[in-house]
């Protein structure tokens, strides 16, 4: 089920920073500065800050995003909650503290803050609360089975997440969720999505496109503010992850692979096979045409070299099956794990640095999508100026 919660008062985003940072100053809403590291992230727009079902109904979820710590739980209602996850009297992080109803105590001195950042009881001499006593809140909107945060300065713009309505055409059964913390950049993450050409390089059987990929210059598009990578071709047997569901598993199938990133960092991907005969004329292969998958992918930095990562998949196949559900997303969770996270992972270390182009990599054909990506999004985060 999708619902909004969108608090569009929130005022500029803050977090500490280890001294041999470069810090711009900015002044944090409850009047103090605070030093906010000068890592390039986009951030007038929506990131993933956790699945519906990470956040307690009880207790509180501590979680550094975008290099700032955000405390997230459920008011009473339901609602999400995100605050920053530091109280402005000693700089304690709230979430070593305790819940009181739909507020958050401290655990140093006991102050008490709603869900709005107030400062609501202060146990202290006379009792009076001080104007500066404020926490940052964050507007979120929760759909499709994640909870999305807004750390930007400018006022939440719901419209900026894109639709990834398709997540909830199904019953539960048909749909799975994972998260694979990561310690490596996010563009890393994005890479590897964008560029599928690995597929029969990295992974076993269940997923080998028997060499169609590799071979492929696929089309790169780019409109509104999104870059679509496309593969077609044919193979015998089918792939893994869709014969079993094609009239005869055995025999050559018509395959697709459609990749888009929506800014700053999710990408949805659709993959189909079909036995059927092409048609003169006919369109694309697209899912309702196809047994496939709606996939989507998220990242949220964590800090310049960690990274949240987030993975969904919808299929319109066997859909009522929930064993069937629970094994096919821990299969994925589990190949991700084993297969490209330690390749990313290892390429972090080697690279000891979030700047790809200041290596001077080689680029190859394949690696058309994701410098699209990475070339869009860095223009895209000097539109914000924040680093003129």
């Amino acid at each position: 089920m999708s619902t909004t919660n969108v608090n569009t008062n929130a005022s500029a985003s803050a977090s500490t920073n280890a001294a041999a940072q470069p810090v711009q100053r900015v002044r944090h809403p409850s009047g103090n500065p605070v030093g906010k590291p000068a890592t390039r992230y986009l951030m007038n727009c929506w990131y993933a800050a956790a699945l519906s079902t990470e956040l307690p109904t009880e207790g509180t979820l501590a979680r550094q995003l975008l290099d700032t710590s955000v405390l997230l739980y459920r008011k009473g209602d339901g609602t999400p909650v995100a605050l920053h996850d530091r109280c402005p009297h000693r700089f304690v992080p709230l979430s070593m503290g305790q819940r009181h109803g739909d507020d958050v105590v401290c655990k140093y001195h006991a102050l008490r803050f709603d869900c709005s950042g107030a400062c609501t009881h202060n146990p202290h001499g006379n009792q009076l609360i001080p104007a500066a006593a404020k926490v940052r809140s964050y507007p979120l909107q929760e759909k499709w089975g994640f909870v999305w945060i807004w750390m930007g300065d400018e006022p939440a713009d719901p419209a900026k997440l894109p639709d990834f309505s398709p997540l909830d055409d199904g019953p539960p059964t048909g749909i799975g969720h994972t998260y694979m913390p990561m310690k490596a950049n996010f563009e890393l993450i994005i890479d590897n999505v964008m560029d599928l050409s690995h597929v029969d390089h990295v992974h076993g059987e269940i997923i080998t496109t028997r060499g169609q990929l590799t071979p492929q210059i696929p089309p790169v598009q780019e409109e509104n503010g999104t870059v679509n990578v496309r593969w077609e071709w044919q193979q015998t047997p089918p792939i893994g992850i869709l014969a079993p569901f094609l009239p005869d598993p055995a025999q050559s199938a018509r395959h697709f692979v459609s990749v888009t990133w929506h800014a700053p960092a999710t990408i949805q991907l659709t993959i189909g096979a079909t036995q059927d005969a092409p048609q003169e004329g006919e369109a694309p292969l697209t899912l309702d045409r196809t047994q496939g998958q709606y996939d989507l992918h998220t990242c949220t930095p964590a800090s310049a070299t960690e990274t949240h990562y987030w993975f969904a998949t919808r299929r319109n196949h066997v859909v009522e099956d929930a064993d069937f559900n629970q094994f096919k997303i821990q299969a994925m969770h589990n190949a991700f794990v084993s297969e490209d996270g330690p390749i990313i992972e290892a390429v972090q270390r080697e690279m000891a640095t979030s700047d790809f182009f200041a290596l001077n990599p080689v680029l190859i054909t394949s690696d058309v999508a994701p410098v699209r990506v990475r070339r869009l999004l860095a223009r895209l985060i000097e539109q914000e100026g924040r680093f003129a």
